[in-house]
C-alpha cells in the first residue's frame, strides 16, 4: 500500500519560513519522480516544484512567478523523504500542499496534477499579514 504523508505546515506570519516534509512508504522511492502541488478553495491544484529519480535529481519549478527563488525542493532517498523549504511566506501563499509521486513522468506532464499517480493528504499552510 502507497502513502505519502505530509507534515510541516501551519500558522506563520507574514516573512516567516517554513519545511514541508513527505514521508513515503509502499514503493521503491528513489526510482519515482516526486513533486509538490498547493490548492486554494475553488481553485485548481498547482504545481510548485518537482524532482526526477536518482541522487542528482533534476528540479523543476513553476513557471508562475510564485517562487521567484523563494521554495525549494530536496530529497533524501535514504529516508524515502521529500521537503519543500517555503522562505519569505506571503498570505498569497496561503494553501493546501500535497506531494505527489509517480515512476515516470515527463518535465512538461508534470506541471498537471492529474497526471500523478500517487497523492499525500496535504498539509495546510497559513501566512497571516
Amino acid at each position: 500500500q502507497v502513502q505519502l504523508v505530509e507534515s510541516g505546515g501551519g500558522l506563520v506570519q507574514a516573512g516567516d519560513s517554513l519545511r514541508l516534509i513527505c514521508v513515503v512508504s509502499g514503493l521503491t522511492f528513489k526510482d519515482y519522480y516526486m513533486g509538490w502541488f498547493r490548492q486554494v478553495p475553488g481553485k485548481e491544484r498547482e504545481y510548485v516544484a518537482g524532482i526526477s529519480p536518482g541522487r542528482g535529481g533534476l528540479i523543476t519549478y513553476t513557471d508562475a512567478d510564485f517562487v521567484k527563488g523563494r521554495f525549494t525542493i530536496s530529497r533524501d532517498n535514504a529516508n524515502n523523504t521529500t521537503y519543500l523549504e517555503m522562505d519569505g511566506l506571503q498570505p498569497e501563499d496561503t494553501a493546501i500542499y500535497y506531494c505527489a509521486a509517480d515512476p515516470s513522468i515527463s518535465s512538461i506532464a508534470s506541471r498537471m496534477f492529474e497526471r500523478w499517480d500517487y497523492w499525500g493528504q496535504g498539509t495546510q499552510v497559513t501566512v497571516s499579514s
